[in-house]
């Protein structure tokens, strides 16, 4: 089956309450009850944040967060990285982190990006232009690495 993919950023006002609702179904699907991972998703962050949905024929099937410099990290944050189950094993997650670097510079322009990422999927970031920084972390029983990209 042949995805049509298209994707969106909006900041949190321009939000629809169905857009809003999907997204945060989402994190709560995989990084809640998927990942065993009790943790408070909603934070505080993303009134501040910009948000990218990834569609896949209609579908949501991927969603980051963006950070503006100085809300997570000195530098520009992509977080809440999640693809979901239904669309994994597709090629998405390389689109989505694809759309969220660019979506990034057409925000911030030419910018460092960090993000936190699950240990095991360092490689993957990798393969985008990120590179490992710091020594690997415990977050909320998972193993996380901070990685940037570069301008």
């Amino acid at each position: 089956m042949d995805l049509q993919t298209s994707y969106l950023v909006k900041n949190f006002e321009a939000l629809s309450i169905e857009e809003l609702y999907a997204c945060l179904q989402l994190r709560s699907e995989v990084f809640v009850v998927e990942q065993n991972c009790p943790y408070l998703d909603i934070d505080g962050k993303d009134q501040e944040s910009y948000h990218l949905f990834l569609y896949a024929n209609g579908d949501l099937a991927g969603y980051t967060r963006i950070l503006p410099a100085g809300l997570s990290f000195s530098e520009v944050a992509i977080g809440r990285v999640v693809t979901s189950p239904k669309f994994r094993g597709k090629g998405l997650g390389s689109i989505l982190m694809q759309a969220s670097i660019n979506a990034c510079f057409d925000l911030f322009g030419a910018c460092d990006i960090r993000i936190g990422a699950q240990y095991h999927l360092s490689k993957f970031y990798q393969s985008l232009g990120f590179e490992e920084d710091g020594s690997p972390y415990d977050e909320d029983g998972i193993p996380h690495i901070e990685m940037m990209r570069k301008s």
